[in-house]
C-alpha cells in the first residue's frame, strides 16, 4: 500500500501541469481510491485468513491469491486510465522544460523521491520506530554525560 500511496501523490503532484477538467480529476481520484481500497480489503483477508488458519492451507492460499489479483487489477487499470488521462508528449516536454528552467526543483524532486522510498522500505511505523530510538540514545547520553 505504501508504493501506490506514494505514486498517488507523484501523479498528484505532476498532474496539476496537465491541467485537468474537473471530471478528469474524479476520475483520477475514484482510480486512486479504487486501488487503496483494493489494497486494504486485500490486507484485511490476508490478516483474517493468518488469525483463522495459522498453519499453511490451500484454501487460504486461494484466497489471498483473489484478493491479491483483485489489487493487481485495479492497479492495471489505474495505469490504463493513467495513459488516457497524461499520455500528451506536448506535456512531457514542458515538464522537462520546466525543470530544465528550474534546477533547484530538480534537487526537490530529489529529495522527496529519497524521503519516499524511505517511507516504502520502513513505512510510517519503522520510521517512528528509528526516531524513537535515535532520541532514547540522545537522552541516555545526556544522562551519562
Amino acid at each position: 500500500m505504501r508504493i501506490h500511496t506514494v505514486v498517488a501523490l507523484y501523479v498528484f503532484a505532476f498532474s496539476f501541469f496537465f491541467h485537468l477538467s474537473r471530471i478528469a480529476y474524479a476520475a483520477l481520484f475514484l482510480t486512486f481510491a479504487a486501488v487503496i481500497m483494493g489494497e486494504m480489503f486485500n490486507t484485511a483477508a490476508e490478516e483474517i485468513c493468518d488469525f483463522m488458519v495459522p498453519h499453511f492451507d490451500t484454501a487460504v492460499r486461494r484466497i489471498k491469491d483473489m484478493s491479491s489479483g483483485a489489487v493487481l487489477v485495479a492497479a492495471i487499470f489505474s495505469v490504463l486510465i493513467g495513459i488516457c488521462l497524461f499520455w500528451r508528449p506536448e506535456v512531457f516536454r514542458s515538464i522537462a522544460a520546466y525543470y530544465g528552467a528550474h534546477p533547484v526543483m530538480i534537487a526537490v524532486l530529489a529529495a522527496t523521491a529519497v524521503i519516499s522510498i524511505v517511507f516504502i522500505v520502513l513505512g510510517p511505523h519503522g520510521i517512528r520506530d528509528r526516531v524513537r530510538k535515535r532520541r532514547n540514545k540522545r537522552g541516555r547520553k545526556k544522562q551519562l554525560g
